[in-house]
C-alpha cells in the first residue's frame, strides 16, 4: 500500500481549494455543520467560526483578515492537531493506492430461481419476472449444481453468500429446499459456511414456509412499498388485484416468528411518491424493525422515473427521516434504516471502496437454465454471459471490464467527495441509463449524495448509528 506522509497545514503551507473540495467535503445537515475527511472516513462537527474559515479556504480567498481575528489561527492550529493525530488527512495529500486490485473471487451467488411472478408491479427492472424471456423456473439440479461452481471457484474464502431471487422464489419451494439442503451438505464437507437470503414479495409466504426459513437461518428481504394506497398503485397480482392487505398480514406474522432474525422490509420509492418517508414511518408503526427503501432506476420516459425537479421533494424525505428516526431511538422506539448503517470508524477495504459491489468479481447471477451474468440486474442483457453452471466461467475478461470500472476510471466519480462511499455507483443503473460502465447515472449520483450526508448526520446525532 502506498504510504502517504503526515504533513500539516503549517509544514505543507496553504491547501489549494481544489483539494478542499475533493477531501474535505463540509455540508449542513439536520441542523449541525459537519466535516467529512474523505479520505480517512472521519467525521467532525464544526463550530461556526471553523465553517467560516474552511469555506473561504475552499473558495480560494483569504481566511486571515480582521474580521475573524484570531479565531483563525485557533482553526488552523486545531486542523494541524488533527492531521498529526491521523484523524484528519491534508486535503492536497494522494489518495492511498493499492499496489493492484489483483483478481476477483468469486464468493456470492444470486440464484435466479424464478423467472416468473405471481405478480404484476409497474416498475419492475425483471420484466414483471421473466427477464425479457419466457417464463421459466429452476430446475434444482440446476440450482446444486451452481452451488458446486461456487464452493469450487471461491478457493480460499471460506464465508460464501447466495440469495435466492426473482422473479418470485416462492413459485419454486421444492427447489429452493433441495438446494439448502444441498448446500447444508457442502458446508459440512467442506467446512466453508454459507450465508443464505431469499428476497420475496410475500404474497405466498405461508406458516409453513416461515418454519423452513426460520429453521434453515435463511435471512428475508420482504417486498413492501409503504402505505397501503402508495403500495396498491404499483405493486398488484397478475389479474390486477391490490395486495398490500394480505403482504402486510404475511410480513408481520413472519418477522414475529423471528424477533431476533435477520430481515429487512425492503421499498422503492418512485415519483409518486418522494415523500417516501412516511412510508418509512407507516412501516416502523406497523412494527417493522429493519427497514430499507431505494429509488426506482426507469427510463426517463417512465411515469415512475424520479426527475431533476423531484430531487428536493426527495432530499426534504431523507431530512426529515434523519430528525424523526433521531427522535425516535431517544423514546426508545428506534428502527433500522439500511442506507443509514454507516460504519465510519471501521469501513470496507480499500479494494470494496474503490468497486463497490464486486459483480462480475466477487458476484454473479444464475439464470433458471444456468448461465451466468455478472449481476441479477444484467440478467437478460445482450453481451454479459460469463459463462454457465457445468463449464464454469468461460468469458473472464467480462469480469475483468467491471474490475477496470473502478472510480478513479471514470471521470464523474475520481474526485467525487463520496468515491470511497458509493464505490462508484451501480454498474447495471450506469449501463442501463447511459450505455457503458463508465458513466454513472447522474439522478442516482445526486440522490446517493443526499442519502450520504443524511446517513452521517444520524451518525453524528446518534454516536456512529448504532
Amino acid at each position: 500500500m502506498q504510504e502517504v506522509a503526515k504533513r500539516t497545514l503549517s509544514e505543507q503551507g496553504r491547501p489549494s481549494p481544489a483539494g478542499i473540495r475533493r477531501n474535505w467535503h463540509r455540508f449542513m445537515a439536520a441542523g449541525a455543520r459537519l466535516l467529512l475527511d474523505v479520505q480517512s472516513g472521519s467525521l467532525h462537527s464544526l463550530d461556526e467560526a471553523a465553517w467560516d474559515v474552511l469555506e473561504a479556504l475552499e473558495q480560494g480567498g483569504a481566511y486571515d483578515g480582521t474580521d475573524r481575528g484570531s479565531r483563525v489561527d485557533e482553526v488552523m492550529a486545531d486542523l494541524d492537531i488533527l492531521i498529526e493525530e491521523g484523524t484528519l488527512s491534508h486535503p492536497d495529500d494522494a489518495d492511498p493506492m493499492p499496489s493492484a486490485l489483483g483478481p476477483g473471487v468469486v464468493k456470492a451467488m444470486c440464484l435466479n430461481v424464478a423467472h416468473d411472478c405471481d405478480m404484476r408491479c409497474g416498475y419492475c427492472f425483471a420484466g414483471t419476472g421473466g427477464f425479457g424471456g419466457a417464463r421459466s423456473l429452476m430446475p434444482a439440479e440446476v440450482g446444486c449444481r451452481a452451488l458446486d461452481l461456487l464452493f469450487d471457484i471461491s478457493g480460499h474464502v471460506r464465508h460464501l453468500d447466495v440469495d435466492y431471487f426473482g422473479g418470485e422464489p416462492l413459485m419454486n419451494m421444492d427447489a429452493v429446499v433441495e438446494i439448502t439442503r444441498h448446500g447444508r451438505e457442502l458446508e459440512a464437507r467442506t467446512g466453508k459456511t454459507l450465508k443464505l437470503t431469499l428476497t420475496t414479495n410475500c404474497h405466498e409466504l405461508s406458516p409453513k414456509i416461515d418454519k423452513f426459513l426460520n429453521d434453515n437461518d435463511i435471512a428475508a428481504v420482504l417486498s413492501v412499498d409503504g402505505r397501503s394506497g402508495v403500495h396498491d398503485a404499483v405493486r398488484r397480482t397478475a389479474d390486477g388485484r391490490p395486495t398490500f392487505a394480505r403482504i402486510a398480514g404475511n410480513m408481520l406474522r413472519f418477522v414475529n416468528t423471528r424477533p431476533d432474525g435477520e430481515y429487512y422490509a425492503r421499498g422503492t420509492y418512485t415519483r409518486r411518491n418522494t415523500d417516501f418517508v412516511e412510508d418509512v414511518l407507516f412501516l416502523a408503526d406497523m412494527g417493522f424493525t429493519s427497514i430499507s427503501f431505494e429509488p426506482v432506476v426507469a427510463a426517463p420516459s417512465s411515469p415512475y422515473s424520479i426527475r431533476e425537479q423531484d430531487l428536493p421533494a426527495v432530499f426534504d424525505s431523507y431530512d426529515r427521516l434523519v430528525a424523526e428516526m433521531a427522535s425516535r431511538r431517544a423514546a426508545g422506539r428506534g428502527f433500522r434504516f439500511f442506507h443509514f448503517d454507516l460504519n465510519i470508524a471501521h469501513g470496507p477495504c480499500l479494494a470494496k471502496r474503490l468497486l463497490g459491489c464486486g459483480a462480475g468479481r466477487e458476484y454473479v447471477a444464475v439464470t433458471p437454465d444456468g448461465e451466468l451474468y455478472p449481476c441479477h440486474q444484467f440478467v437478460g442483457r445482450e453481451g454479459f454471459v460469463m459463462g454457465n453452471v457445468w463449464d464454469g466461467i468461460t468469458r473472464p475478461e467480462i469480469g475483468e471490464a467491471f474490475g477496470g470500472a473502478h472510480i478513479y476510471a471514470k471521470s464523474a466519480c475520481r474526485d467525487c467527495w463520496a468515491r470511497f462511499m458509493c464505490s462508484g455507483g451501480c454498474h447495471a443503473n450506469a449501463h442501463e441509463m447511459n450505455g457503458t460502465l463508465m458513466t454513472p447515472y447522474s439522478i442516482g449520483c445526486l440522490i446517493t449524495r443526499k442519502r450520504l450526508e443524511a446517513a452521517l448526520a444520524y451518525a453524528a446525532m446518534t454516536d456512529g448509528g448504532s
